[in-house]
């Protein structure tokens, strides 16, 4: 650019001298003509006059091409020296590793560290760039030939954090035995101080979160009068004394509900501890065998306190649908999850479910129609449940279909049975009929899971916005979030004995057909294990009310019969177990069979049946999938073992289907999480 303009202006200069001569010129002639003896003269004169100008324009010439040269020389000086003199450390380094050249900050500021690993990792990173690089620009001719900006990630070097740019352009003499060498120049940025600062924000921001205690109205039941001061006052002592580990502030907002405020710097002390708190307070001595439990919920993210706050009210509400003893962290968007190790205790009242019973009948009265659908690989509970609300529809009035995609292997015969009905020929639907039938209008009843990535067709959840979830499982983090009514009790059997209550209470008088009668008792039958196992007063309530109705006993315990084939199979798979922690029980079925999940659940359920074993666990071929069936005795919580591989349930019973991993990476990934569960349960 300065060329051009110096260029431009001498040009202009000798155009106005081409103007002088030629007036010059002029002049001279038309003196000539009125006098020719100035004729001579004046020709010496015009020369004299040329060869100045042609002189003077030389000279011009020559000084504005040494201006240039100087000012060029001035500029590259400049440079050169505010490189050398560089205020971060500066480094230049081509891409086989051989460094060029270092600042003096450079070798200053690493005097006593190493950094040739350091810039070893760097090399490998910068030759990912480039063919990275080089993959994008692969359509443009000499594209890595004009430089480059370079940006790395952060790196610790020694006690400073430092922030690395540069750029990197084709070396000139590199190696012709190497196709491509680069030269890069790196800048080391130190950024400690702003990222001291920044985290020291961080550490400051407030968190907010909800203390419970779950089972206090029990509590104040059972214990004398005199005696009810005392308790809480040792509850509340521990509470405050364990916020003065951190710093924090409890205030007591109600008589079982505390809000907890705290700094955030102290969150990974609590993840540390792994919230003692929950465990102390358990050992605390109550009359009748009694044993208080608190449910924990802390909230980080929210851009104000109170949004803080109201975040903390709804992961409250998570633990308490997953039992209660837990406590829960919203970290950069995804939930953790703390204790949870204690059986559930039933504190269901009637109250509740005549609410819900009322509510659900008002629903289906003002919905144009009701679809009702459980969740994949449907199960007799699923069913039962389904049936249930099917024929409480149909008592109002309503149209109602019931959506079965997939089923188990035990499930095939029931629906069979149930299709020889008339009217369930058209009850029981499809996929793209249910697509078809639903409408803004349809009221959608989803029984036996809250997880929107289990349902039976997840499209259906996108077409309504009236949803009413019945489940008993304990709460995931992927539960459906816009249901208009939840009736969601974690210390409930089955998600039959929940649908038998609001049958129960229903303010209709609701008829059961025999296969309804059938399905609501297999149902709790199935997820009690013949009512031994997660059986409360209200399960054996339900079981009443249904050995009312009329059921047929034996002949729902014909629906859990096995065949010869399906025997051997679990004796096989029994017979290969391995013991692990000395009393949980392993084993794989790794045939590809349609009624695989069924055969491993009941494998699982014989091995408990085994002295010593406390927990199993059964590994199964799905094909595209691997299936795991666990089972316990409650001394082991098998659904926070299986939640670490994406599964769920109860502490006796639970599963967990996992993708893209073979048998054998799947039960090496399990026996982890049972060692990474005995390690947390210890500390």
């Amino acid at each position: 650019m300065p060329n051009n303009t110096n260029r431009k202006i001498f040009d202009k200069f000798i155009s106005k001298t081409k103007i002088y001569l030629i007036i010059i010129a002029i002049l001279l002639v038309v003196l000539c003509c009125y006098e020719v003896n100035f004729i001579t003269p004046a020709i010496l004169i015009y020369v004299l006059i040329l060869m100045y100008a042609y002189w003077t324009n030389n000279k011009r010439k020559t000084e504005l091409s040494e201006h240039i040269k100087d000012l060029t020389l001035t500029v590259d000086n400049a440079a050169k020296s505010t490189l050398i003199n560089s205020p971060f450390p500066l480094v230049i380094i081509e891409t086989d590793g051989n460094i060029i050249w270092k600042s003096s900050k450079f070798i200053h500021e690493f005097a006593n560290i190493d950094v040739n690993n350091y810039l070893n990792d760097i090399v490998r990173e910068i030759k990912l760039e480039i063919e990275k690089n080089k993959e994008e620009d692969k359509n443009k001719e000499n594209a890595l030939k004009e430089q480059k900006d370079l940006i790395l990630k952060q790196i610790k070097i020694g006690e400073k954090n430092y922030k690395i740019v540069g750029e990197y352009v084709e070396s000139k003499e590199k190696d012709k035995k190497k196709e491509h060498e680069y030269m890069t120049t790196l800048y080391f940025m130190d950024e400690t101080e702003h990222l001291e600062l920044q985290q020291n924000y961080i550490d400051s921001k407030l968190c907010v979160g909800i203390i419970m205690i779950d089972n206090y109205e029990e509590i104040m039941q059972r214990i004398p009068d005199e005696e009810k001061p005392i308790m809480m006052a040792q509850i509340e002592k521990k509470l405050y004394d364990w916020a003065t580990g951190f710093e924090g502030l409890i205030i007591k907002s109600e008589r079982d509900t505390f809000v907890v405020v705290l700094e955030q710097k102290y969150i990974a002390q609590l993840e540390e501890e792994k919230f003692h708190i929950l465990d102390e307070i358990k050992e605390i001595s109550i009359p009748g065998k009694l044993q208080s439990t608190l449910s924990i919920a802390i909230s980080t993210e929210g851009k104000s306190n109170y949004e803080k706050y109201k975040t903390a009210q709804a992961m409250i509400d998570i633990v308490l649908g997953r039992g209660g003893d837990q406590a829960i962290l919203n970290k950069e968007g995804k939930y953790v999850f703390f204790g949870g190790r204690t059986q559930e205790i039933e504190k269901r009242t009637k109250v509740k479910a005549r609410i819900v019973a009322h509510a659900l009948e008002e629903l289906i009265v003002e919905a144009e129609n009701v679809i009702v659908m459980g969740h994949m690989n449907s199960d007799i509970d699923a069913m039962g449940a389904s049936l249930g609300i099917y024929r409480l529809a149909k008592t109002i009035g309503k149209e109602a279909y019931i959506v079965n995609e997939t089923a188990s292997f035990g499930l095939d015969i029931f629906i069979e049975n149930a299709k020889k009905e008339e009217e369930y020929k058209k009850a029981i639907i499809g996929k793209q009929e249910a697509i078809e039938k639903i409408t803004p209008e349809t009221l959608l009843v989803v029984v036996d899971t809250h997880k929107t990535s289990y349902v039976e067709i997840p499209e259906l959840l996108e077409k309504t916005n009236k949803i009413v979830v019945i489940d008993h499982h304990r709460r995931s983090t992927d539960f459906i979030e816009n249901a208009i009514l939840t009736f969601h009790e974690v210390y409930a059997s089955s998600a039959c004995e929940l649908v038998t209550e609001l049958i129960e209470y229903s303010e209709n008088n609701i008829t059961l057909s025999e296969i309804e009668i059938e399905g609501l008792y297999a149902g709790i039958m199935m997820d009690t294990k013949n009512f031994t196992f997660k059986t409360g007063v209200r399960t054996f309530e339900a079981a009443a009310y249904l050995r009312k109705c009329g059921v047929d006993i034996i002949k729902v315990k014909k629906w859990f019969q096995s065949d010869l084939e399906t025997y051997h199979k679990i004796s096989e798979i029994i017979a290969n177990a391995e013991i692990v922690n000395d009393t949980i029980g392993i084993s794989i079925y790794n045939q590809e069979v349609p009624n695989c999940n069924i055969i491993c659940a009941k494998a699982a359920d014989e091995l408990l049946t085994i002295s010593n074993i406390t927990a199993s666990f059964v590994i199964g071929n799905l094909g595209d999938k691997v299936c795991i069936s666990g089972r316990s005795i409650g001394d082991i919580n098998v659904q926070v073992i299986l939640e670490k591989l994406g599964g769920g349930g109860h502490i006796t019973l639970a599963g967990a289907q996992v993708e893209g991993k073979s048998i054998e990476e799947v039960k090496e990934e399990l026996i982890n999480c049972i060692n990474e569960y005995f390690n947390e349960t210890s500390n």
